[in-house]
């Protein structure tokens, strides 16, 4: 599926909606556990989509690039794993430990946060400055095939934007992945 994002129920200038969210690492996150944070990137995923699993080795570099720059990473699986059992918890779990996340990887059960923050595909990335404002929304970059190809970093370039409390050349690109399964 391709996502154009630019008539989302959440526009850029808005402030990250609020969540609260268990990991797999077993604790509940919500939005005020990054409020310190220089830039948060919110990451809509899940374990099953060969997009999602293309992006992911790359997601982690990106987290592990910024961490000590105060930028958090978060992803979020909000597919239905009633209709996807590859989508529950102990495949979140699993999925997350043999990836080494760099970062919470969070479950929306009730599909809550993916609505509030207008998620349709995996991956979808959101990327918030330090005041929790919206500053791009989009994709990692434009080749999931191959990660030595890519023209457009929009990811890191947001990013690097906000670290530097600019607004990001490019504050929205389509989005290329999986539909999030919804109930």
């Amino acid at each position: 599926m391709e996502r154009n994002t630019d008539n989302c129920a959440l526009p850029l200038g808005s402030k990250a909606p609020y969540f609260s969210l268990p990991g797999t690492d077993g604790r509940i996150y919500t939005i005020s556990n990054f409020k310190d944070s220089k830039v948060l990137v919110v990451v809509f995923t899940c374990n099953h989509c060969p997009y999602a699993q293309a992006y992911e080795p790359r997601l982690c570099q990106i987290a592990e690039t910024y961490s000590q720059q105060g930028v958090s990473f978060v992803a979020i699986n909000a597919n239905d794993a009633a209709g996807y059992p590859e989508e529950d918890m102990d495949h979140m779990k699993q999925r997350a430990r043999k990836l080494g996340n760099p970062y919470p990887y969070l479950q929306d059960e009730s599909q809550v946060a993916a609505k509030a923050y207008d998620a349709a595909c995996t991956p979808e990335c959101f990327v918030f400055d330090s005041n929790q404002i919206l500053v791009y929304h989009g994709a990692v970059d434009d080749n999931h095939i191959d990660q030595n190809n890519v023209s457009n970093h929009f990811l890191r370039d947001a990013i690097d934007a906000a670290l530097s409390g600019k607004v990001p050349e490019t504050q929205l690109s389509s989005v290329i992945g999986c539909t999030i399964k919804w109930k």
